[in-house]
């Protein structure tokens, strides 16, 4: 558990560093901007989220001082590699990111979620009584020189509007 969390740790972090140029691979598939997800999946992946949330708080509290974290962030991103997984990694994966769905379903309630996310800033009024937009910036990286499988990219793509 403490390698997951540090995992964890470094993956929710890995976006505050300088940003540097690289090559992007990714599928030619579009995003899907309007998915096909039952509710109950998006609930259930909803909840995973939050069970996690948790989880994760539990073992980051032991820790002194003030505490800011994106449980959201960290699970899509991992979501995101989760999408690449497969045997023992996979089921490992899902158990420690309650990630109760199939891969086939689980993708699609991860977009809309996001999707979801996205709008309800739109012409909302914060507190200041301005608009507000949310922008959540998850990225994953790949090896140089790695082949990617099609079938991985086009999850990234069509899911979560990502390449590598």
């Amino acid at each position: 558990m403490a390698f997951v969390l540090a995992s964890l740790l470094l993956i929710g972090t890995a976006g505050c560093a300088k940003t540097v140029q690289a090559d992007v691979v990714k599928s030619d598939k579009a995003r899907i901007t309007t998915p096909a997800v039952d509710k109950a999946d998006q609930a259930t992946a909803v909840e995973g989220n939050n069970s996690f949330a948790f989880a994760m708080y539990q073992a980051l509290r032991q820790t002194s001082g003030n505490l800011f974290y994106s449980p959201y962030s960290i699970s899509q991103a991992l979501a995101m590699t989760f999408a690449g997984a497969r045997g023992d990694t996979a089921t490992s994966m899902a158990k420690a990111l309650y990630f109760t769905l199939p891969q086939e379903r689980l993708h699609p309630a991860f977009n809309s979620i996001d999707l979801e996310l996205g709008r309800r800033g739109q012409g909302a009024k914060g507190k200041d009584q301005q608009p507000f937009k949310l922008h959540v910036a998850n990225a994953i990286w790949g090896q140089r020189d790695f082949t990617f499988l099609a079938p991985f990219l086009d999850i990234l793509a069509q899911h979560y509007g990502a390449g590598l």
